[in-house]
């Protein structure tokens, strides 16, 4: 069965193919438009499809549109209430229902040869949930869906067993910890919907003292059920404005909301562990891109194993969809990789790189070469492979650097424009994980949960290691990804040190690096010592001597 899936409606609008209940392709629309997140999550924007990234996935398996058995769409108008009802502010939310029910005719007109009656509409949080229980590793896991908004809800509780889903909770709206984390992402001067990871991230400079005032709107409340209604904030703190230094009370409320957050998720995850026994949990929605929680509830929770979809915001729903539908008709399998977007043969690269004439040498090992200029406190462009499906960087487009230089976090974050409190990754080859990092599941091949560093470890690796102790950690298994295990291997023989620094390859504001245009536009406006593209290296001595 041929099936593509498609996520359009709110935002990081993606489309993602799946033949004979494999996963072949998945990308997000910005990698092609080059507009963060594809879009804003207006009503207004409703309407706009992911007509690049769906095109890719077809031209990926050599299929037309009319060669398709099924378009699903990981929305259904049918479940939707008006928003006044739901008790939404929102008085364009009719505009959503209105283009998601025309979405048919949309999709056939933007891929010509589309049947429109093939189109399927999957209810949104069973998308997620499929993302998860269908992608993930286990035939039997309990599956908890948290986001900001489906059609009337924002949660989903149930458990997936040889395939299928027993829904076993779903919370409506207003009650939402998605939109009680955006609000507060608002409220803190950064953009809702896109930076909620900054807040996460801020939450480790403060402590929770409005923790308890918190819960009188956000908490459990037994049985999987929970409250999380909208919070006066300016009764906490005053708002910041966009761009303005943050301030401790800022600090103390990230680290409050923080806190309120976990110990619903924990209360959430122990009752539906409960109800299902089973030994695995796994997890999609915006709010399981939280890495912090999600250790809690693996440190903390009742479940032996916790796996959580890469692409665990919206853009994962294209995959759910695509999986939610052909698993009708056929057995699916999980998802082995997060490297589903597009690649590049070496010839194809090296004729990049003719065009755009810049002097650049084939070494006899990239690996190596890239290894000496990071053991030598290079920053490193790395482009290899097929491009990652979701919003962490996982060694395919990637910014690598020392970790044993405590400055090289203020340089990449100088590099990329962020914010200075924001830390970078470590990536560690799987079998040295263990020594150094704790606290979390291990492996961790997609950046999704904390470890704690071990104490001897953090004044050897301080550039990757966050102000509470922590690191962000991606495990490199030699067996999927021999390249980037033999940098590592190189660097750890010049160094002694068996991390590298590795957080995404863009700068502020503007999406992951995709293609080698991409590549070569970041390398000449970021202060980047070398490019790594496929086996060849641009230096930047010898591009700008």
């Amino acid at each position: 069965m041929r099936v593509l899936g498609i996520n359009a409606l709110f935002h990081d609008p993606a489309a993602a193919l799946v033949l004979d209940g494999v996963v072949v392709a998945a990308a997000e629309e910005e990698r092609f438009s080059r507009r963060k997140h594809g879009k804003r999550p207006v009503p207004f924007a409703a309407w706009e499809l992911p007509e690049l990234s769906a095109r890719w996935c077809l031209e990926r398996a050599g299929l037309t549109p009319g060669d398709l058995d099924a378009i699903a769409y990981a929305y259904d108008p049918a479940l939707a209430r008006p928003a006044d009802e739901l008790g939404l502010h929102d008085p364009y939310d009719w505009l959503r229902q209105d283009y998601a029910r025309q979405a048919p005719g949309f999709l056939a007109e933007a891929l010509p040869g589309l049947d429109p009656e093939r189109v399927r509409f999957v209810p949104h949080h069973v998308a997620h949930a499929a993302s998860a229980g269908l992608a993930g590793p286990y035939p039997d896991s309990a599956v908890l869906v948290l986001d900001g908004r489906g059609e009337c809800g924002a949660h989903l509780a149930g458990h997936y067993r040889d395939g299928e889903l027993e829904v076993l909770a779903a919370r409506d709206l207003p009650d939402s910890l998605g939109l009680f984390y955006e609000d507060l992402t608002q409220h803190l001067g950064f953009l809702r919907s896109s930076d909620e990871f900054k807040v996460m991230a801020l939450a480790s400079y403060g402590v929770p003292r409005f923790a308890e005032r918190l819960g009188a709107y956000v908490g459990p409340l037994g049985d999987g059920d929970f409250r999380a209604r909208p919070v006066p904030w300016t009764e906490f703190t005053a708002p910041r404005a966009p761009g303005a230094a943050w301030l401790p009370e800022h600090a103390d409320l990230a680290a409050s909301a923080q806190h309120v957050l976990e110990e619903t998720q924990l209360a959430l995850v122990r009752d539906l562990h409960a109800r299902t026994g089973a030994e695995a949990l796994t997890m999609a929605g915006g709010v399981a891109l939280n890495c912090v929680a999600n250790s809690r509830l693996y440190r903390d929770g009742p479940f032996a194993e916790v796996w959580v979809q890469p692409a665990a915001g919206d853009a994962g729903t294209a995959l759910g969809a695509a999986l939610h539908v052909a698993r009708e008709r056929e057995p699916v399998k999980p998802m082995g990789t997060a490297a589903l977007g597009r690649g590049w043969s070496d010839a194809e690269l090296r004729e990049w790189l003719e065009v755009a004439a810049v002097p650049y040498e084939e070494p006899a090992d990239i690996a190596e070469t890239v290894a000496e200029v990071l053991a030598s406190d290079g920053v490193v462009a790395w482009f290899q492979g097929r491009s990652e499906y979701g919003p962490r960087a996982l060694g395919h487009r990637s910014l690598l650097a020392h970790p044993g230089r405590a400055e090289n976090l203020e340089r990449l974050n100088a590099v990329k424009g962020r914010e200075e409190f924001r830390p970078v990754a470590p990536m560690v080859r799987a079998e040295r994980a263990a020594e150094i990092f704790s606290g979390g599941p291990l492996p961790s091949p997609y950046m999704l949960f904390v470890h704690e560093v071990a104490p001897r470890w953090r004044a050897r690796i301080p550039a990757v290691v966050h102000v509470d102790g922590t690191a962000r950690v991606q495990t490199v298994d030699a067996a999927d990804e021999p390249l980037m295990a033999r940098v590592l291997a190189a660097f750890e023989r010049r160094t002694g040190l068996p991390v590298v620094v590795n957080t995404s390859l863009n700068t502020a504001g503007r999406p992951m690096v995709d293609d080698p245009r991409d590549a070569l536009e970041c390398f000449g406006s970021a202060p980047v010592d070398l490019l790594a593209l496929g086996p060849f290296a641009v230096r930047r001595a010898g591009v700008f001597a």
